[in-house]
């Protein structure tokens, strides 16, 4: 398996939006929630206008030539914000290896 490991550019941000609701943690046998739950303010500081912030810094991962995976960080009052210096990080990966990419 081929993998690289880059910066995301500015034309993959959306694709954050598909990581975001991968990352929701849905315990075995519970029906997933609705998409529509990335759309919650709770949950748009994380992805909301990505990029303009210098804070703002993220990574992709490749397999092959599909996008598997993101990490991404940024200052935002989320829940385990400590302070305005300190970047919150979120991490996700597709369960079909790119299959939304």
């Amino acid at each position: 398996m081929d993998v690289t490991i880059r910066e995301i550019q500015e034309s993959e941000y959306p694709l954050l939006d598909n990581f975001l609701y991968e990352a929701i943690f849905v315990p075995k046998d519970i029906e997933s929630t609705p998409r529509t739950i990335i759309t919650f303010p709770e949950l748009q500081v994380y992805v909301e206008c990505f990029g303009e912030s210098k804070d703002d810094w993220g990574l992709v991962a490749e397999v092959g030539d599909k996008i598997a995976g993101a990490v991404w960080v940024r200052i935002m009052n989320d829940y385990g914000h400590i302070n305005d210096e300190t970047p919150s990080l979120a991490i996700s990966l597709y369960k079909n290896t790119g299959a939304l990419a």
